[in-house]
């Protein structure tokens, strides 16, 4: 008897209800970009491996390490073998459309977004497959467009705590224990900044390489900015002494990150610059950044990332179009989106109140009515409930049970029980708003 076939390792089916949820993202995504100027643009899944191995760059992990690539052989004699590859990032391909259809003769800014999947060939893992899904967007065109101004980078960083908003992903706050949304970003100056940071970022790290991991020694070697990425505990201390690529920015490179921050703050938008935040693929400079949360992805938090490229349409045979670009995770967006539901779904009210008897009921709604008025979650039973059905209702919906009888009322000390303690004892009613926080 043969074996049941199943998905491959790394893909999975989506069905419903969970595809529901999908189409809700996409959907919400394709309202905000509209609202934004942004246009559908679909390239092929299927590119030349060529166009990865100059745009994204030849040493990077996702070129040497992760690429779905094959030769494809020719069917005739007047036709020639081309090595293909499965798109590992969407990007590149975009680009290669903006040059191919002379969407630069206009003259006019391009903003096009893009929503489909792309394959990568690494471990599986919590929120990352080997056929993935990518929600990005990027603005590209002539410098005469204003394609380089530091107003694209704000806007789109603007545009994306718009979307993550809508989707009901919150910012990081005191309320929320900074599980929300938390932009991150830096500047990996220009093309001209790089090669002094990248040389420099080689001479410090020569000495001590060998004491770093294997991925990092490899790293140091071939893509040294990776290196800053690198989550290895062991190297942190190491990592942290290198030298930081703000001290290597020319005066346009720190105007520009400048004017980007002043932007942000403008437009309310929570930040944090960090120093080490590079991104490590070869098309980007300027402006880098990187949007995490805490829900849903564990130590992985990345939820979505980009940067500005302005040489990248050079680099794949184009004219100079400066850009600016993110991709979105859409599995690791699903996944925050999930955790937060099921958060929400077993999160308890502050406390159930049991009014001992129909005698009561009015006083317990007078008391839930107070607490409610003070940021309180509260519920209320019926005094016809008996005591053990009110603790096993309260039990499955609340921290506490607040039980309200004859006494209580007149007393004025309502008798409470902290389920997570077992603790049980009588509060005085103005204090109750207290303990229950």
């Amino acid at each position: 008897m043969s074996s049941t076939l199943k998905a491959v390792r790394g893909t999975r089916d989506l069905l419903p209800p969970e595809t529901a949820l999908w189409n809700r993202v996409e959907a919400t995504a394709r309202f905000v970009f509209a609202r934004y100027g942004f246009g559908e643009i679909r390239t092929p899944i299927l590119e030349s491996t060529e166009l990865f191995a100059r745009g994204v760059g030849e040493e990077t992990d996702i070129v040497s390490k992760e690429m779905y690539t094959w030769e494809d052989r020719a069917r005739a004699a007047s036709e020639k073998a081309q090595s293909l590859t499965l798109r590992p990032e969407n990007t590149a391909g975009v680009v290669r459309a903006y040059i191919e259809h002379k969407l630069g003769d206009t003259g006019h800014l391009q903003k096009l977004y893009y929503i489909g999947p792309q394959f990568r060939r690494e471990r599986p893992q919590k929120g990352r497959y080997r056929q993935f899904f990518q929600i990005g967007a990027e603005v590209i065109g002539p410098v005469t467009s204003g394609s380089e101004s530091p107003l694209r980078d704000a806007e789109v960083l603007e545009m994306l705590a718009t979307l993550l908003d809508e989707l009901g992903i919150e910012r990081a706050s005191e309320s929320n224990g900074y599980k929300g949304w938390k932009l991150t970003l830096n500047s990996v100056g220009s093309a001209t900044d790089r090669p002094r940071y990248v040389a420099a970022l080689r001479e410090a790290l020569s000495p001590i390489k060998h004491l770093m991991c294997e991925d990092n020694q490899r790293r140091a070697e071939t893509n040294p900015l990776r290196v800053l990425d690198s989550k290895d505990e062991a190297d942190q201390e190491l990592i942290d002494r290198l030298p930081k690529i703000a001290d290597y920015l020319d005066d346009d490179s720190k105007s520009h990150f400048a004017q980007v921050l002043s932007a942000l703050d403008a437009c309310g938008i929570p930040y944090s610059v960090n120093p080490r935040l590079v991104r490590g693929l070869d098309y980007y400079t300027r402006t880098t950044f990187e949007f995490t949360v805490e829900t849903g992805l564990g130590t992985q938090n990345a939820l979505l990332g980009g940067g500005r490229y302005d040489g990248l349409s050079e680099m794949i045979g184009g004219p100079k179009a400066p850009g600016i670009g993110f991709a979105i995770g859409e599995d690791r967006l699903i996944l925050t989106l999930q955790a937060q539901a099921t958060e929400a779904a077993e999160k308890k009210l502050d406390a159930y109140i049991a009014p001992m008897g129909v005698e009561q009921n009015a006083a317990a709604l007078s008391l839930a009515r107070d607490l409610r008025r003070e940021g309180l979650s509260i519920e209320v039973g019926d005094g016809s409930f008996r005591l053990k059905k009110s603790f096993e209702i309260a039990d499955r919906v609340a921290r506490s049970i607040l039980i309200l009888g004859e006494d209580e009322v007149t007393s004025g000390e309502i008798t409470v029980k902290n389920f997570a303690t077992g603790e049980q004892r009588k509060i005085a009613r103005d204090d109750l708003p207290e303990l229950l926080r």
